[in-house]
């Protein structure tokens, strides 16, 4: 008897009911690769800051998709052509785009493999799904890598003012309870139209793109780069590193086998293959959450103090400061580590260190945001606003910080 697909509809907090638009859909997120996104974290270890912010990829990625939808149908009502073949391209592209996040998203991209971010192993993801469903994913993956003779349709899936960063932007400020983050998604997508096959926006939208610009600098510097947030994935990188070096010693470290392989092998860019994306497609939230559970009893004095202040949430200080950290003050800080515990500078140099942060909320030189005045010229949303501060946000600004432990952190 053949199986019937009765699941048709997602009760979604942020939207309502989002109804699964074909059966290809609906069989693509069915599959044990998409599935994995119910494991892997949207936010990293954002909870330890903001308490309701366990939501997973999965939410994002469906939510992404529904924003598709409402884009395409308010795109055909201004009469720009999509075909039926390239909705189904723009909704495989959008449902797939963050498929190749590893465990607790951007917190260990470059740690388990090395080299590789997220963007090119979800086309690897993607390749894979092609070759199952016999090539029904091919305009979905040209849409995607920008290879696809409409420039638009690229646009909609990656940009400054994409389904992506307007689902996530809204889902984020719901989540964490951060009101100021949270954007008004359907007004900016009612403003959309397509302008010599670039997506642009019209004129009377101007003043939801600026909300939808202030919104992300303020959830930047506030959520995204949240000092506390910062903090605990900087000591999740080094936990991981840890492993990796003590296994280079000879130390065996127990773990799931998936996990165990990673630490165990250099994987990089050119030696990932069909076969190392099986194994990282068996990595989630739960194989290192479960590992630090057991390398907080380990001896080596690095790797339990690490592991035990994720789990109990007992962090390293941190400084901010708009210049560099002077290396007197990061010296007398690691010494007085060393010295406190019979450590090396090496060892000392996983609980005490620097590090940069930076933030560009608007980039007028990739993909702009472009407004499409009465007259019917296009100007770059920056020129085109009278707000103050819309010319500042495209600025880079940095941000030094450096990590060390409160007196009585470590026993």
């Amino acid at each position: 008897m053949k199986k019937q697909n009765k699941l048709k509809i997602l009760n979604d907090p942020i939207y309502g009911f989002i109804r699964i638009p074909n059966t290809l859909i609906f069989e693509i997120i069915a599959q044990p690769y998409f599935q994995r996104l119910r494991r892997i974290s949207q936010m990293g270890l954002s909870y330890l800051v903001y308490p309701g912010a366990h939501h997973t990829r999965f939410h994002h990625a469906i939510g992404s998709m529904h924003l598709m939808k409402q884009a395409i149908q308010v795109l055909r009502f201004k009469k720009v052509a999509i075909s039926e073949e390239e909705e189904k391209g723009l909704l495989c592209a959008i449902l797939l785009h963050d498929i190749g996040h590893g465990p607790f998203s951007h917190a260990m991209e470059n740690s388990i493999v090395e080299g590789i971010n997220h963007e090119r192993i979800s086309g690897y993801f993607m390749e894979e799904l092609n070759t199952k469903f016999n090539g029904s994913l091919t305009l979905g993956i040209r849409i995607f890598k920008g290879t696809y003779d409409r420039k638009f349709l690229n646009q909609l899936v990656s940009s400054q003012l994409d389904m992506d960063r307007l689902d996530y932007l809204k889902r984020d400020s719901f989540y964490t309870g951060v009101a100021e983050g949270n954007i008004n998604a359907e007004r900016l997508i009612t403003m959309l139209t397509v302008h010599n096959d670039e997506l642009v926006v019209e004129e009377k939208g101007i003043y939801s793109v600026e909300k939808f610009l202030m919104a992300r600098r303020f959830m930047y510097w506030q959520v995204y780069l949240h000092k506390t947030g910062l903090v605990a994935e900087q000591l999740l990188i080094r936990t991981l590193k840890r492993a990796k070096e003590l296994h280079s010693e000879g130390i065996r470290l127990s773990c799931s086998k998936p996990l165990q392989f990673f630490i165990e092998n250099k994987i990089t860019n050119e030696n990932f293959d069909a076969d190392k994306l099986k194994l990282f497609a068996q990595l989630d939230d739960v194989d290192i959450l479960s590992a630090i559970k057991v390398w907080q009893f380990q001896s080596d004095f690095v790797l339990s103090s690490l592991s035990k202040m994720i789990l109990n949430r007992e962090l390293l200080k941190i400084t901010i400061k708009d210049k560099p950290i002077s290396d007197a003050k990061f010296r007398s800080h690691l010494d007085d580590f060393m010295d406190r515990h019979g450590l090396s500078a090496h060892e000392a140099g996983y609980f005490v260190f620097t590090g940069t942060i930076s933030n560009k909320a608007y980039d007028q030189d990739y993909q702009n945001i472009n407004i499409l005045k009465g007259n019917g010229k296009i100007v770059d949303v920056a020129r085109a606003s009278d707000h103050l501060n819309l010319a500042a946000l495209t600025k880079t600004v940095e941000k030094y910080y450096m990590c060390f432990p409160e007196d009585d952190l470590i026993k």
